[in-house]
């Protein structure tokens, strides 16, 4: 599975934008998905999760090209999962 992480969120990351997570591994959802970001890279996950256990407003989550609004949602072992951050200002 691959899974794109903007720019703003980098930091965590060490810098990488494309992290590849083996097919078939422990990420069966968005929700453990997730999880296994933040223990690659932790507190990554807080930066896209608030307190409620929901996506942040400013943050946009795709699975197989279609916006997801749930952490529950399946994601597929060989997709592609793309967390985008929401542009705003004026």
């Amino acid at each position: 599975m691959k899974v794109y992480v903007p720019g703003l969120l980098t930091s965590y990351t060490q810098g990488v934008n494309s992290i590849e997570l083996p097919a078939g591994g422990s990420a069966s959802t968005l929700e453990t998905l997730l999880a296994e970001l933040d223990r690659r890279y932790p507190g990554i996950r807080f930066r896209i999760v608030d307190e409620q256990d929901r996506i942040r407003r400013h943050i946009r989550i795709f699975v197989e090209a279609r916006q997801v609004h749930a952490l529950s949602v399946p994601v597929p072992g060989n997709g592609e999962v793309m967390i985008v951050g929401a542009l705003s200002g004026g």
